[in-house]
């Protein structure tokens, strides 16, 4: 098989536990690049979070963002395409956070928004604290989450985190079930929202086919469940070490963990070979 297309999952995948880029899969993500193949990252990530990756990446295909709620074009830096959530499901997600006292963020246009800060904005802002002023994430705290739902054009999706777990399983089940939203589990005490139908692997398949191609000639990197549907969809999934074992039965490959340059072996192995 001809592989042309590289997908990518960003945190768990690409990047170590410091949120880097291992010098290894940065060299051979260039040569496939020179090679023709198409690298394209698919993440979970809002596209103002996920510049210093992108750059370093030197990458020219749109990013796939927000666990396939848009796809975005850096070069042009607008929104190509998008299936968002409406005000009325937003709010109505608004109005489970606060019911199970589960702390939420929600991503808009450009920026991600929170009312109070949880241990994942702590942590997220720390991480910006990091980066060159031009590279920063537009994470923002708005008095009212309420109020910024109703002014934004678009609303991309909603990430919550809560260390009560059957808590956090029990909220999702209510969106997914009274909602009719969608629920992707991006870590074991992380569950994101968004509107019915999205998903890695359903927009991935789209651009693909956009460009000519097919997702038997895509070589689909993962960790985490919200993964899934393009590890499953692509000619070749790969789950990291690092994944559930549910991940990884359903993966045709498994590899080492993110902390080792298992993905610059698999590119030269599998792809440029």
């Amino acid at each position: 098989m001809t592989y042309r297309v590289i997908a990518l999952d960003l945190d768990g995948t690409l990047l170590n536990k410091q949120k880097q880029i291992l010098p290894e899969s940065l060299k051979a993500l260039a040569e496939a690049q020179a090679a023709g193949v198409r690298v394209v990252v698919v993440t979970g990530r809002h596209h103002v979070a996920i510049h210093p990756f992108y750059q370093a990446l030197n990458l020219d295909t749109p990013a796939i963002c927000c666990n396939g709620t848009y796809l975005y074009n850096y070069q042009d830096k607008n929104v190509i395409t998008a299936n968002p959530l409406e005000k009325g499901q937003a709010q109505s997600v608004l109005d489970r956070l606060q019911h199970y006292n589960i702390h939420g963020l929600v991503y808009v246009d450009d920026a991600m928004l929170y009312e109070k800060p949880s241990d994942h904005v702590v942590r997220s802002l720390a991480w910006s604290d990091t980066l060159p002023l031009a590279q920063r994430p537009n994470l923002l705290q708005v008095d009212s989450l309420a109020q910024a739902v109703a002014d934004a054009e678009a609303i991309w999706k909603f990430a919550t985190s809560y260390p009560d777990i059957p808590k956090l399983q029990a909220f999702a089940k209510t969106i997914e079930q009274d909602l009719g939203l969608a629920c992707e589990w991006s870590w074991h005490d992380q569950v994101d929202i968004a509107q019915a139908g999205n998903s890695k692997g359903k927009l991935l398949q789209q651009w693909v086919e956009s460009e000519g191609l097919s997702m038997s000639q895509v070589v689909a990197f993962g960790d985490n469940y919200n993964d899934l549907s393009m590890i499953e969809a692509a000619g070749l999934g790969v789950a990291m070490g690092n994944s559930d074992d549910a991940i990884k039965a359903r993966a045709d490959l498994v590899i080492g963990d993110n902390e080792s340059p298992v993905i610059a072996d698999v590119i030269r192995q599998r792809i440029l070979g």
